[in-house]
């Protein structure tokens, strides 16, 4: 069958969404040299680190932490574009394993459920998907965390929050997320909120109120990217 792989490989080559470089593998999504190049954070679960900062005095969040840090105009900011707007779930569970690693032995490996951050039913029917989703489903391959995908809904469409300032994007996202009708019970349980990118704060700390106002629970937050 080898014959028949490279076949395909040669009619339909993959190449790294970073650098452009040819892979070897059809499944690939980055070269070796691009994935070591990533800005990741290091943060891991040092309590301190910018991301749980963000939530200070204003959420109890317990941790905070996200696997790299984006910045605009750099080459890895096409992994997410990718992902959220050319349809490369791919993509999202490459990054979701990667995330995966960098918290298996950390704190957040002791969640009990994962629950990535829900789309609005208009968005997710015109994308087919929740980029949030896929990368929890790529970190549960990993971290071996049920997703709970069915507890979180959103009921207002929004446009894009990019021009927003911190204050407009909470005012935009508060009271915006609700429970679905047939919630599970996670009462005592420890929840790993999940999301592609972490800038003000405000969609995870609109999504953790809810959480805290409905269930005696912990939160913990981790995003593949920070801003």
């Amino acid at each position: 069958m080898q014959w028949l792989f490279d076949l395909l490989m040669f009619f339909f080559p993959v190449n790294c969404l970073v650098c452009g470089k040819r892979l070897a593998s059809p499944g690939g999504v980055l070269c070796l040299g691009c994935e070591f190049k990533m800005p990741k954070t290091g943060y891991g679960d040092r309590a301190d680190n910018p991301v749980s900062k963000v939530f200070w005095g204003r959420v109890p969040v317990e941790m905070g932490t996200s696997l790299f840090r984006f910045e605009k105009g750099s080459s890895y900011q096409s992994l997410l574009h990718d992902l959220k707007y050319r349809g490369n779930r791919k993509a999202g569970m490459y990054l979701g394993r990667l995330l995966g690693n960098e918290l298996k032995y950390t704190t957040f490996a002791c969640c009990d459920v994962m629950i990535p951050v829900p789309l609005h039913k208009k968005r997710f029917r015109k994308r087919g998907y929740n980029q949030s989703e896929i990368i929890a489903r790529g970190t549960s391959e990993v971290m071996g965390i049920p997703v709970l995908s069915n507890l979180l809904m959103r009921s207002r469409h929004h446009s894009s929050q990019t021009s927003m300032g911190r204050y407009e994007r909470f005012e935009n996202v508060s009271d915006n997320f609700h429970l679905t009708r047939r919630h599970p019970d996670i009462n005592g349980k420890k929840i790993l909120l999940i999301d592609d990118v972490v800038t003000t704060g405000a969609t995870l700390e609109a999504c953790s109120q809810v959480l805290f106002y409905h269930f005696d629970c912990l939160v913990y937050i981790a995003t593949v990217s920070c801003a």
